[in-house]
Order: structure tokens, then C-alpha cells, then sequence
């Protein structure tokens, strides 16, 4: 299969199969415990129908929204997701630059490996900058005050993953940063030996936003070491509103799923939250995004912008999502897969497929504009 053969998610889930070796490929893939709720995420949309209008005259259609303060071209952003050049060697950068290219924002991991000033200097595109909460807030604020210096619009404070998810997969195979592979991981780099020749043969790898923090070298804390060791699992209420009196601009948080919370994001003047369950990664058995939206939306959606990430796969996953009153939905593996195939190419072939399918989708729903969706478009099912 080539990247012209590509039409649509599992096309490109199917390539970066083929061209990544398996402990890489299961770590994009893989969830905790059983995977459950991974599955979950994408099956929560096919209860959910959608009722179109016609003779609306749709020859022109605005995807454009609004969301945190941030215009932009499209309802759908690439959310900061770890560890991309080990996935192809341009990263965040073929990230970033098809995110800028179809005008959308793009978000940078506290566990990114491209430095966050490089791509802020780069693009003019909205930034999102995703961390955690560390038990030296001295580190905390220092990472809020790079990214300030950096100028990134957008904090984004990850609140789901104060400890690692039981990803069984990353387990069997020794997945780890630095690589501490089982006889069966290093199995399946040997059969996969392109990869390895582009690995070592690019600039070394990097964890630019941490590398003051965490040793890379010889005997280096691992990921999963610095989820368990550096995270303060005593994070509260108190301290993220700190947080957002400190930043002082536009303050998100990432893996809100409760009303409860999601008016206390409110209380303390966040501007936005997106429901998520990390993809599945962390709390297997946890509720799907999509069938908590309506709740959130109710309680808090005049008040905040809420937005949501996890198994989106199509374009009509985002009519249904926006048409439930999200903001706007959030991508991982979706141009995490399209990525490792062919890296920039890929991900722009994969943001470009899906505009072009809401953009068709919105002409059949007889609609011009997001602000014309709406919940008499959708009809639930049971079972």
C-alpha cells in the first residue's frame, strides 16, 4: 500500500502497520487493560444518528470556529500527543506544518521531541502547550513560564494522568524510552530494519522540554519512571487554580469527564476543557467522551468551551460531536497513523481527507456553517 492508496483512518492505520516496528506501532495503538473503553470511544457514535435537511442551498460551507480565544479554519485541532520522532523523524515539525497549512492549532508535548520555540517561530498557526503536574512547582512554573516566553496561546494542564495507564501491550513487548526491549520487541525491530536506518541516521533523539529534567542517558529514567516518580498524584483543585491565576491567559484542561468538574474548571476561570479519556490509555472501563458531551454541554457549555477527543475517525464523528454543542474535537491517532507512514505527506494527506469529508458531510446535512448544527440533526438508538 502507498500513501496515494490511503483514503481514510484504517487505510492509514494499516500502513504505519506495515512500516513500524511492532513495540512502536502498539504503543500508538495500544490502551490499558483490555482496551475497552479504546474501543468504546469510536463505537459510541453509531448509536447516534444524523437527520439531514435538504433544498438548503449549501454552495459554500464555513467550517471555521472559534474556541479559547483562537480562530480557526477548521472544527478539528491535532492534540500534543508524546514521543513523535520516534514515530517518523520529522515529528512535530510534519505536525505542526500541515496543522498551519489547513489553519487549525496544533499542540506540543511536555514530552514532545521538538522543542516548542522552534515550531512557535515556525508557524503563526495557534499553539497548544500540553503538560503535567510535577511535584517540584518550581518546575512547574518554569515550563509555564517557557512556554509564555515561547509565545503559545494556549496551556493546556493533562489532569487524567497522574499516574500511567496498565498498557499490557508496552509491557510485553519492553517498551520503554530508553528502549529496554523483551527478546520479542527486539524481534520486530529486526524485521523492520528501515526504521532503524532512519532512527539513527536524523538527528539524535530528544525530550527537548524536559531534557533539563529527565536523564536520556546511560541508565536513564524511563517514561514510565517519570509518570511514577516526578507526577505529584497530590495534585488538587488549589493548585491548578494557581496554575491559572499564574498563566493569566487562555488555560485549558485535558481529561475532564464529571459535571462536577467541569464546573469547577469553570469556577476557577478556565477557558476550556476537553472531555477525554486519553484514548483509552488510562482508566480502562471509563465513559467514552462522545456519551458524556451532552451532559457537560448542559451543565457548563454556555460558560466554558468545551471540546472532546477520542475515536474520531470520520467526518460525520465530528458533525455528531459538534452537533451535541462541542466546540471543536481533538485528533491523535488519527494523524498519529498517517504520520508514521509518510511523515509531513501523510499528515496533511490525512487533515486534508477529513476537511474534505465535513466539508461534504455539512453540504448534506443542509448545513453552511458550524453554528447551524444542532441536536434536532441527531437521533439517538438504544442497545
Amino acid at each position: 500500500m502507498r500513501l496515494a492508496q490511503c483514503h481514510n483512518f484504517h487505510d492509514f492505520r494499516r500502513l504505519a502497520r506495515r512500516r513500524l516496528p511492532g513495540p512502536i506501532f502498539d504503543y500508538i495503538d495500544g490502551a490499558a487493560d483490555d482496551e475497552t473503553t479504546h474501543r468504546r470511544n469510536s463505537a459510541s457514535f453509531e448509536h447516534c444518528d444524523l437527520v439531514p435537511n435538504v433544498l438548503r442551498g449549501v454552495q459554500e460551507v464555513d467550517l471555521s470556529v472559534n474556541i479559547m480565544g483562537q480562530k480557526l479554519a477548521l472544527p478539528f485541532y491535532c492534540s500534543p500527543t508524546a514521543l513523535q520522532r520516534l514515530f517518523h523523524h520529522e515529528g512535530e515539525r510534519a505536525v505542526a506544518a500541515a496543522a498551519a497549512r489547513y489553519g487549525t492549532m496544533f499542540g506540543v508535548s511536555s514530552l514532545g521531541t521538538v522543542g516548542l520555540e522552534e515550531l512557535r517561530k515556525a508557524h503563526d498557526t495557534p499553539q497548544v502547550y500540553q503538560f503535567y503536574f510535577h511535584r517540584d512547582r518550581g518546575l512547574n512554573r518554569a515550563m509555564m513560564q517557557r512556554a509564555k516566553d515561547a509565545g503559545v496561546e494556549v496551556m493546556m494542564l493533562t489532569v487524567d494522568s497522574i499516574t500511567g495507564g496498565n498498557r499490557e501491550r508496552d509491557l510485553r513487548t519492553g517498551f520503554s524510552i530508553p528502549f529496554r526491549l523483551t527478546p520479542a520487541g527486539v524481534l520486530q525491530f529486526a524485521i523492520k530494519p528501515m526504521w532503524g536506518i532512519q532512527y539513527v541516521s536524523h538527528e539524535k533523539f530528544r525530550l527537548p522540554q524536559l531534557e533539563e529534567h529527565v536523564d536520556m542517558s546511560s541508565g536513564a529514567m524511563s517514561i514510565g519512571r517519570y509518570f511514577t516518580e516526578m507526577l505529584d498524584p497530590a495534585m488538587n483543585w488549589d493548585d491548578v487554580a494557581e496554575m491559572v491565576r499564574t498563566w493569566n491567559g487562555s488555560f485549558c484542561l485535558k481529561g475532564i469527564m464529571s459535571v462536577e468538574d467541569a464546573r469547577r474548571a469553570v469556577d476557577i476561570g478556565c477557558a476550556g476543557i476537553v472531555l477525554s479519556n486519553h484514548g483509552g490509555r488510562q482508566l480502562d472501563g471509563s465513559r467514552s467522551a462522545f456519551d458524556q458531551l451532552a451532559e457537560i454541554v448542559d451543565a457548563v457549555g454556555d460558560r466554558i468551551d468545551v471540546m472532546m477527543d477520542g475515536g474520531i475517525q470520520r467526518g460525520t464523528h465530528i458533525l455528531k460531536a459538534l452537533s451535541l454543542g462541542a466546540k471543536a474535537v481533538g485528533l491523535g491517532r488519527y494523524y498519529l497513523y498517517p504520520l508514521a507512514a509518510a511523515g509531513r505527506p501523510g499528515v496533511e494527506r490525512a487533515l486534508g481527507l477529513l476537511r474534505a469529508e465535513l466539508e461534504r458531510d455539512m453540504k448534506l446535512m443542509g448545513c453552511t456553517s458550524i453554528s447551524q448544527l444542532s441536536r434536532a440533526n441527531l437521533r439517538f438508538r438504544s442497545g
